[in-house]
């Protein structure tokens, strides 16, 4: 049980009276949702947005302002009796923790409950990747953000963690991942819960950074996305019908492991880079770029990063412009690919090679070829290396409204 629930005071009721309770619940949450992220000028324009009642919308707002989870600001100046009733999600009714675990950093956010960061704090996992060192890092980080934020631990309500890997969204599990060290079926969910006494929703890393896109960044409000995160590997994170698409067995979007004409045409092995990301990731760009200068360069510039390399070919280098031509006909044909089964009408590219400007530009100039069905839109994400931090508060403030009901 967490802290939160075992606070609260129990209730006799009727069976009527318990499913009447369960629904008026269901509508405060429903309302404190839609009013989160917006501003409205009266109830009027309220109504007009949650498929309620007159009655039940009454009721629920009612329920929301007198226990402090709406408020009702108003101009100076104006008479009471004069001025519309403005709503808007009280900021500070509780708190919420974003977590990213990185292959290299572990980053902590600290937001209110309309999603707005109040402080972070970050530390390296290179030489703390285990479990339970992680999980002793994100205790002293929320202490330390804690602290030098004056939020008292108490107004905490939920927590999210983006783990890298295939993980389990339902039990909280991250059952695989090459990027830390002896993390194989970890119960991430329980074990957190058990150290901080909040609930806890547990997200792989790049799904987390599609639900920061969809929230904040260059996908917010479509339905139908995929985000690409290209770094050292590449993955994708999948919006259909504005549903997180996670697969049977949790491995949709593992776009790294495709194959496409120039690849090699290797079977998927999931402690090894796949087809793809063996030849457009961070680490296989960089090793075409020391074949292609090998012999012909100085070898000052074989260390060069995938960026670097691509930098080069935007300010005329020619060996660096035949990498650049191969990564970007690559990833066009993945996402031209990919857009022909799901019929995504966005491609948002993230990720520390994703975000490359050359990249971009070289990949839409090799998609603008396809005509047919449809040239498949690309963006870049708005969010950057925030996108998993705001995907995880987001996902931290979804899993704090039933709180919100619990309260009333």
């Amino acid at each position: 049980m967490t802290k939160n629930s075992a606070a609260l005071p129990t209730r006799k009721r009727s069976r009527g009276a318990q499913q009447y309770d369960l629904t008026e619940d269901k509508d405060t949450r429903d309302v404190f949702r839609l009013l989160r992220n917006r501003s409205f000028g009266t109830r009027t324009e309220v109504a007009r947005l949650p498929k309620l009642s007159p009655s039940r919308l009454r009721a629920a707002v009612t329920l929301l302002l007198r226990n402090g989870f709406l408020v009702a600001p108003h101009q100076d100046g104006q008479d009471a009796a004069q001025r519309p009733v403005h709503l808007r999600a009280n900021a500070g009714c509780g708190h919420v923790i974003g977590v990213d675990i990185g292959g290299s950093n572990l980053r902590i956010a600290l937001a209110d409950m309309r999603g707005a960061i109040l402080g972070k704090w970050s530390a390296s996992t290179k030489q703390t990747s285990s479990p339970s060192m992680v999980i002793a890092q994100i205790r002293e980080g929320l202490s330390e953000i804690l602290r030098a934020t004056s939020v008292p631990r108490s107004s905490l309500q939920a927590i999210a963690v983006g783990a890298p890997g295939v993980t389990d969204a339902t039990k909280g599990e991250v059952l695989a991942t090459s990027y830390l060290r002896g993390w194989t079926d970890v119960p991430l969910r329980s074990l957190l819960e058990s150290a901080l006494h909040i609930p806890v929703a547990v997200e792989n890393d790049v799904r987390m950074a599609a639900i920061g896109e969809n929230w904040m960044g260059a996908a917010r409000g479509i339905e139908n996305f995929a985000f690409l995160a290209i770094g050292t590997g590449i993955a994708a994170g999948i919006f259909i019908n504005g549903k997180l698409l996670h697969g049977s067995d949790w491995s949709a979007g593992e776009v790294g492991y495709m194959l496409v004409p120039g690849t090699p045409q290797v079977a998927a092995k999931r402690s090894m880079p796949g087809s793809l990301e063996s030849i457009i990731g961070g680490e296989g760009i960089k090793l075409r770029w020391q074949r292609s200068v090998k012999g012909k360069r100085v070898r000052q510039l074989q260390v060069l990063a995938a960026t670097e390399i691509f930098d080069r070919a935007h300010a005329g280098d020619r060996l660096a412009k035949r990498v650049l031509e191969t990564s970007a006909h690559l990833l066009a044909y993945a996402v031209y690919n990919i857009s022909l089964v799901l019929n995504c009408s966005l491609f948002v590219l993230g990720g520390g090679v994703g975000m490359s400007k050359p990249l971009f530009n070289a990949t839409k100039n090799v998609l603008a070829r396809f005509k047919e069905p449809s040239v498949p839109k690309l963006a870049l994400s708005k969010l950057g290396p925030d996108a998993q931090l705001m995907g995880a508060i987001r996902l931290a403030l979804d899993k704090s409204e039933p709180y919100i009901g619990s309260k009333i």
